[in-house]
């Protein structure tokens, strides 16, 4: 898959749980991929993608690489589970390891690839002060804060947890079933409130058991998804901190299940699958790309 640093790149048409990826590989290039290519090659019904991981040449010693993430709208995001699990398992098929550490503008993670195939992630640790998440209004408590959408007086959804997984996630407490929410109409609103200066990844989670979530995701940059790794997460700290959840819960999203630890250390780790599903090449700066019929 390593690139040649010429104008077109390699990339792998990949999903974790659903959750649309493409993995360009722009080792040895300079070359970054831009908002307007980003935009063009999720405009194609056979690219459509949620994240982009970009793998780039690692710019910090004791690293294997440095990854860029960017949205389908062309924003860049700082951190994205389900993708860094697609490039743990396209590097690993290449390489023949198991185990990367990898630089993103959430930190320096790792990802390990188990035997059974499934892959874990280190998501680094989550914050809760108002200002790292960041709202533009303080809270001392950011376990619940004031936010709802409906009428004031019956809210449809209302005083959600917030915190930050290398990205700003609220998530909305519910006892119903999860898809009786219009979050298509909702998911815009919340992600745009004025209360998010970044704006928001926006969940729905209804907590069936202590080790047992369901949740849906409005994801910033990106829209309704089949899974968003860092919504996981968020849900999971988000519900141990409330006492609503134990430390560790596997999380139900639209495209599957998804385990979530949240360690002694304070890191929390992601657990889930990943599949390839083709491959071509893409010019990083239009977004043009050709696939290849080899698998």
């Amino acid at each position: 898959m390593r690139g040649s640093g010429v104008s077109r790149v390699p990339f792998l048409k990949m999903n974790g749980l659903g959750n649309q990826i493409v993995v360009a590989d722009m080792r040895g290039s300079k070359a970054r991929v831009t908002p307007d290519a980003a935009i063009a090659i999720n405009a194609q019904p056979q690219t459509k993608f949620d994240q982009i991981m970009a793998i780039h040449d690692a710019r910090t010693p004791g690293t294997d690489y440095y990854i860029e993430i960017i949205n389908s709208d062309g924003s860049r995001a700082q951190a994205c589970g389900n993708g860094m699990r697609c490039v743990v398992q396209a590097l690993g098929a290449e390489e023949g390891r198991r185990r990367f550490t990898f630089e993103t503008l959430a930190g320096i993670l790792f990802g390990e690839e188990a035997a059974d195939g499934q892959i874990t992630v280190d998501m680094g640790t989550p914050k809760f002060a108002w200002y790292d998440i960041p709202l533009n209004e303080e809270f001392a408590d950011t376990r619940q804060v004031e936010l709802q959408i409906g009428p004031i007086d019956a809210p449809v959804l209302h005083s959600p947890s917030v915190a930050s997984m290398g990205n700003p996630h609220a998530t909305f407490w519910v006892k119903d079933d999860v898809w009786s929410y219009a979050l298509d109409r909702f998911g815009p609103l919340l992600e745009n409130h004025p209360l998010f200066p970044e704006r928001a990844n926006i969940s729905i989670a209804n907590v069936l058991a202590p080790d047992r979530i369901i949740l849906r995701t409005w994801e910033r940059g990106a829209g309704l998804t089949e899974a968003c790794g860092t919504a996981a997460c968020a849900a999971l700290v988000n519900g141990a901190r409330t006492r609503r959840t134990a430390r560790k819960a596997t999380v139900t999203v639209p495209g599957g299940d998804l385990v979530v630890e949240w360690l002694d250390n304070d890191h929390v780790t992601l657990t889930g699958p990943a599949e390839f599903e083709w491959r071509g090449d893409l010019d990083p700066a239009t977004g043009a790309w050709t696939r290849s019929e080899a698998a």
